[in-house]
């Protein structure tokens, strides 16, 4: 290699092919996070799955993701960013495999499990090797690029696997990682520096991990299996092992989730709102995507591209978010832009059996792309505001996990609630109330969202980055 860690320079082309790697490997998972979600109707269909094992299709991958997501980013710390980026592309495209030729549901849920092992390993080494690999004054630039040509694959997923699900297999969603995988290990071998953190802790949370995956895992199931026989003792398991997670992260010596930083009033009411916020986020395009199609009579591509406008506002808008932010303050933003999402979401109420996509459906979508874009980049920036420098990298995993868990817990939750189960989700009749019922605790969850974030987000970044004005 030409240049050393900590040295590239973002031009050269060493520092191009940091980023072709680290967009590839990202791209992989944002494009199979959008892309799921169209095909769970035709998956379902040609697997004969219940609406319970198409939550679990959805969850598997968001559970082990969101609970291994920060030991994966230790692991990449320790032993190399990009050898642990590698071995999570090489995971990821092997389960990516195993879900495109499952012969049944249970082997699907099996391998979607297995590929959020892989995201857990791949998505953080992503933005670490940039972080660790370039120049302190081409950073920013390589992290705009990244962020940036990631959104257009968010933004290409729905007309991907719309595409490929109407005009070839909804197998070929998961095979796609193959090649997209094989050109990422190739490019990361050949030219991405290695970088490790000296100060990195030689012993891992592994404990942490096991319980919180554990925990998780027990509520998502009792939550999916309502009524089961099971599901009482996995509810009771799950909370039983949340408490122990936590006894483990408040005494052990290298915590992957340090308690110390929730004593922060600021760090903790915005994880707290990100819980409700992104739940509400998951549960909206899972019931939404399936209702355009089960009694809108959208096919696939038409239900993925009917998402668009959330990725374009992201894509287009995030960035002049944060920087009314920076001008006005987190608390405006982070309060207005939930409430203005649970509003729109009640938009959504028209998409009926006889919806217009541009008269039902855009509208709200874009009012919804509109509040998110304006409360991501102020959350992320008080996120990190509030948490101290030596823990800014775990402090922005625990947010993404908290993210990820909160829309785990909303699509095992949601369904149970309005009463779908079995092949509900094939009857028009039957699916059409509940998505209605599903959308206002939605509309509700993000408008509490805003509430809590005007009654405890700070007016001001100082303030949020200010340990005496913010501790509990």
């Amino acid at each position: 290699m030409s240049q050393t860690s900590g040295q590239v320079a973002f031009g050269s082309a060493t520092g191009k092919a940091i980023v072709a790697a680290a967009v590839l490997g990202s791209g992989m998972t944002l494009l199979d996070g959008t892309v799921v979600n169209v095909a769970l109707r035709t998956i379902g269909e040609d697997l004969d799955a219940s609406l319970a094992e198409l939550q679990w299709i959805n969850n598997g991958y968001l559970l082990t993701m969101s609970a291994l997501i920060l030991l994966g980013g230790s692991l990449g710390d320790r032993y190399g960013r990009r050898r642990v980026f590698v071995i999570g592309s090489i995971g990821f495209a092997a389960a990516s495999l195993l879900c495109g030729v499952a012969p049944n549901a249970t082997f699907m849920i099996g391998a979607r499990i297995l590929q959020g092992i892989g995201a857990a390993l791949l998505t953080p080494g992503s933005l670490a090797m940039i972080q660790g690999a370039f120049e302190p004054g081409s950073r920013a630039r390589a992290i705009g690029a990244w962020s940036g040509l990631g959104s257009i694959a968010a933004a290409v997923g729905p007309f991907v696997g719309g595409a490929l699900v109407d005009y070839a297999s909804w197998r070929w969603i998961f095979l796609i990682n193959l090649p997209l995988a094989a050109m990422t290990v190739v490019i990361a071998q050949r030219s991405v520096p290695e970088t490790r953190d000296p100060a990195a802790p030689d012993r891992f949370d592994v404990s942490g991990a096991v319980l919180a995956a554990v925990a998780l895992g027990g509520v998502t199931y009792a939550l999916i299996e309502w009524g089961g026989a099971l599901a009482p003792v996995a509810g009771v398991l799950g909370v039983v092992t949340a408490v122990g997670f936590l006894v483990v992260e408040r005494r052990g010596r290298q915590p992957m989730m340090p308690l110390v930083m929730f004593a922060d009033r600021t760090f903790s009411a915005a994880n707290a709102m990100t819980f409700l916020v992104y739940a509400a986020l998951g549960a909206v395009l899972f019931f939404l995507v399936l209702q355009l199609q089960t009694v809108g009579g959208f096919t696939a591509l038409e239900a993925g591209t009917a998402t668009l406008p959330i990725v374009l506002c992201m894509v287009f808008l995030a960035s002049r978010g944060g920087a009314l932010g920076q001008r006005i303050g987190p608390r405006i933003p982070m309060t207005v832009g939930p409430i203005v999402m649970g509003l729109s979401s009640l938009l959504l109420l028209r998409a009926g059996r006889d919806v217009n996509y541009w008269l039902d459906v855009l509208p709200g979508l874009t009012l919804f792309g509109l509040g998110l874009a304006l409360m991501v980049a102020p959350l992320t920036a008080t996120v990190l505001a509030a948490a101290p420098d030596q823990h800014a990298g775990i402090a922005s995993g625990v947010n993404n996990a908290v993210a990820r868990a909160g829309s785990l817990l909303a699509v095992a939750a949601l369904p149970v609630m309005v009463g779908l189960g079995g092949d509900d989700y094939a009857d028009p009749a039957v699916f059409d109330g509940a998505f209605r019922s599903a959308t206002m605790i939605c509309a509700g969850l993000l408008v509490l969202g805003g509430v809590v974030s005007w009654f405890t987000i700070p007016g001001s970044f100082e303030e949020a980055a200010d340990p005496d004005s913010s501790a509990l």
